[in-house]
């Protein structure tokens, strides 16, 4: 036999034991690992690198037959663009290179000249430097300003300047002065105003309440209408008071004012109200960048969203994300289980059985954007409003559950998922010996209790694997919450210190509906990327956090009991 006869004959033998296959389905899962890694990864650059304080360079932007034109700002990006693109927008470019590299500059200074963001070709740069007292501010509008201080002043009069070397010093101090007064500002609107408003507006419906309510004698009516009108001048007082408050602290918040000096040579003075916080990024070394670095990450964790959801932090959204799943959770599972039990232990094994588990097999399959219409069509529409007229009469025509909130939210996720968990459930039931079901009853146990403690402890690992791929699921669904319930702006958290503290018809946001709207609804589109990029990696942590918590408890679970199924 030939070596062409062996080599043949070896190669027919590795096809037979399978080989092929398993190096085939090898490439393909490591292919889809490094593709996730290499997901993650981008995300993880994009994203959490816009919070590294980027350094600010001056330059001259001189294009062919045009004036130099100052520039200061931070370098975004650049790319290498071909030569007809530049033509083709109306350049003057002299060059013969096919392409040309270019920049993508932060400039900042919206409220001074109209754009945030702007392209410049590299090769027109000029005296490019970094100087230490260059100027990067955060506002609470207009995003970012570039410049240098000038001075700072108070109630018109100069304080602080750079001639006297005193004005950065003073700056930061009154800046943390102006953040304190805000704080204290917005825990007056909205713990202690909020909470007046509150007792006001059940007021309102409990006097609403008395003139629907027939039954009540006209003695306890008058007596009750006296009681509320004590209690609301009681409440108007202490709002005139924080109303006082108020008025002294606003006077305070906008005492202080800065010059700012921008490339260009423009002077501007502004608020310190206005600034959220302001830094040297070129004056400061590797430890403070890391600090600033933490810090601006801890921010984007617990602070609000401000500029159309460009700016600020994502609280609202991470804590709306979360208590929706573990709502979801708690009404699925249940249902899920249930179902399960039926179809697998109580159900007759027949036709009608087995179109029910079609049914449900196909629900799984039902595009997520129909269970959002149905949601909207009967939790809403009929159930909350049925709901209104039984329990919250007084309230109308204003709805309180016929409208999208964080209840049916949960809900509609619950009834998506829902297939999901009937099907694991039963597979883990199906896989319980027989021999267990028949000890148990040997023993004297009734069907319920060999249900209760041998066959639904030992298919817990399978009801948590359920529970698993619902999160996965219902955490990422963003179609069907745009109808019930999930919103651009919600910075009110559905849980407070006002009666029922837990507030289910709240809107509320939600991190998918958060990228989609800041990803392709926002105004500034540049300015948003990022936080696309750091949103979305955060979402997939809080998704994987989840999961990983129901894998742990499975395990726990599935060890627990292994010992039962031998």
């Amino acid at each position: 036999m030939s070596l062409h006869d062996d080599n043949k004959q070896g190669f027919i033998e590795w096809c037979k034991r399978g080989e092929p296959m398993i190096w085939l389905n090898a490439s393909a899962v490591t292919v889809s690992t490094l593709a996730v890694i290499g997901l993650l990864l981008l995300l993880a650059v994009r994203g959490f690198g816009h919070f590294w304080p980027a350094s600010v360079m001056q330059a001259q932007y001189t294009l062919p037959s045009e004036q130099a034109t100052p520039v200061l700002a931070e370098q975004v990006e650049s790319e290498a663009v071909p030569i007809e693109q530049l033509l083709s927008a109306g350049f003057n470019i002299d060059t013969d290179d096919a392409f040309v590299d270019r920049q993508l500059v932060k400039l900042g200074n919206r409220d001074v000249t109209g754009a945030d963001f702007k392209w410049v070709i590299t090769r027109y740069l000029s005296e490019i430097s970094y100087p230490a007292d260059a100027v990067v501010i955060e506002r609470l509008e207009w995003g970012n300003f570039y410049g240098y201080l000038q001075n700072v002043k108070e109630q018109g009069n100069v304080v602080a300047s750079i001639d006297d070397g005193k004005a950065w010093d003073e700056f930061q101090a009154r800046i943390a002065r102006a953040n304190n007064i805000h704080e204290e500002i917005k825990r007056i609107e909205k713990k202690d105003i909020g909470a007046i408003n509150y007792r006001l507006e059940k007021m309102r419906l409990k006097e609403r309440g008395l003139e629907l309510d027939s039954s009540v004698s006209e003695s306890r009516r008058q007596q009750m209408q006296a009681d509320i009108a004590a209690e609301r001048a009681e409440l108007d007082v202490e709002y005139k008071v924080l109303q006082g408050q108020l008025a002294d602290l606003y006077k305070q918040w906008h005492r202080d004012t800065f010059t700012m000096k921008t490339a260009g040579g423009q002077v501007k003075e502004q608020r310190i109200s206005t600034v959220v916080k302001a830094y040297q990024p070129n004056n400061m070394n590797l430890i403070q960048k890391v600090g600033f670095y933490f810090a601006k990450f801890g921010e984007f964790l617990t602070d609000e969203p401000r500029e159309a959801n460009t700016e600020g932090g994502i609280f609202p959204a991470i804590f709306g994300t979360v208590i929706m799943v573990l709502i979801m959770s708690v009404l699925v599972t249940p249902f899920g289980v249930v179902a399960a039990v039926y179809l697998r232990e109580y159900a007759k094994q027949g036709l009608m059985t087995r179109i029910v588990r079609i049914a449900v097999n196909n629900l799984a399959g039902v595009p997520s954007i129909v269970y959002g219409v149905f949601g909207l069509g009967f939790f809403i529409y009929f159930l909350g409003a049925e709901m209104d007229k039984a329990l919250f009469a007084e309230a109308l025509p204003a709805p309180t559950f016929g409208t999208p909130g964080l209840l049916w939210a949960s809900v509609t996720l619950a009834l998506l998922t829902l297939p999901v968990v009937i099907v694991a459930t039963e597979e883990g039931l199906a896989r319980i010996p027989r021999n267990l079901r028949e000890g148990s009853l040997a023993l004297g146990a009734t069907k319920a209790e060999t249900l209760w403690r041998v066959v639904l402890p030992m298919a817990s690992p399978a009801m948590m694997t359920g529970l698993i791929l619902a999160v996965a699921r219902a955490a990422g669904e963003v179609a069907p919450l745009m109808l019930v319930g999930v919103v651009k702006l919600a910075p009110s958290l559905p849980v407070d210190g006002n009666f029922p503290y837990f507030h289910l018809d709240q809107k509320f946001m939600h991190l998918g509906f958060h990228i989609y709207d800041v990803g392709f609804q926002s105004p500034n589109v540049e300015a948003a990327r990022p936080l696309v990029y750091a949103t979305a990696l955060l979402l997939v942590v809080i998704i994987a956090l989840l999961n990983l918590s129901a894998v742990a408890l499975r395990n726990h679970l599935r060890e627990k009991y292994k010992s039962l199924e031998m």
